[in-house]
């Protein structure tokens, strides 16, 4: 084989070789098929993904094996640089063939995904006697707040009952940026648009934790704003869901901190020692809640208004939590 083409030969081989030695180490499922779906919705996306897979895989081997018997059949040799190469004329059937074939193939694809669009869109039948629950996310700068019906307030994890409907209302705040909530498992991205509500909904049958991220790039901290679902059993579900709502009317429960580790953390650090934000421990700021107020609701310099519009026992929460931590309360 002549140097020519034998170099660029090694070449392709050996770096589908490193490609493929790479995958498993970048995600669990060698990064060649979306991860184990745990929703209806997300069944449907996944075999929507195989169905196309199938008919790109066979378009890559067609495509790249007439490249390689093209280069091998059609290779200069011994023929002088100077010499024409083999006459190849037009071939009307073989041309016929590449206009119908990818018109076959792309009503295929598209015949498979409508006959499967309602699985994603529309929520399955729910038992006469099963109530839906309905939770609104919202995503700020840059943390995801998760609002229940009976006025539980989660951050960052949402927690749902398992093998029950979820119906979800996905926002953002009028003065805030775009984000996308995506947990892969039970569905697709759907953009948090501010002042627009845009509904999904899933269905998990087993209990565990689900993890996602926003997929819509948000700023500086995009890479921290991190989703998790907790699905626990119906019993355990109902009581968080009790208990944790009287815990919060109550002023006692884990609200300040997990708002100050979903809002405030990310940009302070934990521990309040600063990062891209100043530090907070041992700043005057933290000891005045009204002027701590002041600046979570309406921003100071680079930093957004994360908790604009929250509820005054939220706030009240995250400026107990702070001066108890990180002021002189501790």
């Amino acid at each position: 084989m002549p140097p020519a083409v034998r170099r660029p030969l090694l070449l392709t081989v050996f770096g589908a070789l490193a490609l493929a030695a790479a995958a498993p180490a970048l995600a669990d499922n060698a990064g060649f098929t979306p991860v184990t779906p745990e929703s209806p919705g997300a069944e449907a996306i996944n075999a929507s993904f195989l169905w196309v897979a199938v008919f790109t895989g066979a378009i890559f081997l067609v495509v790249q094996g007439s490249l390689l018997w093209f280069v091998f059949r059609y290779r200069r040799g011994r023929r002088a640089r100077t010499d024409d190469g083999a006459q190849v004329h037009g071939n009307t059937n073989l041309e016929l063939a590449w206009t119908v074939a990818p018109v076959l193939i792309l009503v295929a694809i598209g015949a498979f995904v409508f006959y499967k669009l309602p699985e994603i869109v529309d929520a399955p039948a729910a038992a006469a006697e099963e109530q839906e629950l309905e939770v609104t996310v919202k995503g700020y700068r840059f943390y995801w707040q998760y609002e229940y019906p009976n006025g539980v307030i989660a951050l960052d994890r949402m927690r749902a009952p398992v093998d029950r409907n979820v119906r979800l209302r996905i926002t953002a705040p009028d003065w805030d940026v775009i984000h996308s909530w995506w947990i892969p498992a039970v569905g697709g991205k759907f953009d948090a648009i501010p002042g627009h509500v845009n509904t999904s909904w899933f269905r998990v049958r087993n209990p565990g934790i689900l993890r996602g991220q926003c997929g819509e790039f948000c700023g500086v901290q995009h890479a921290a704003m991190l989703a998790e679902l907790e699905v626990m059993p119906q019993d355990d579900f109902d009581e968080w869901y009790e208990s944790e709502a009287q815990a919060q009317e109550a002023g006692r429960g884990d609200l300040g901190q997990e708002t100050y580790a979903a809002a405030c953390a990310k940009c302070h650090g934990m521990e309040g020692a600063g990062d891209i934000g100043p530090p907070l421990a041992g700043n005057a700021l933290v000891n005045d809640p009204a002027a701590l107020e002041e600046v979570v609701r309406n921003g100071r310099g680079a930093m957004p208004p994360v908790g604009r519009d929250w509820s005054e026992r939220q706030m009240d929460a995250l400026t107990s939590y702070l001066r108890e931590e990180l002021g002189d309360g501790g």
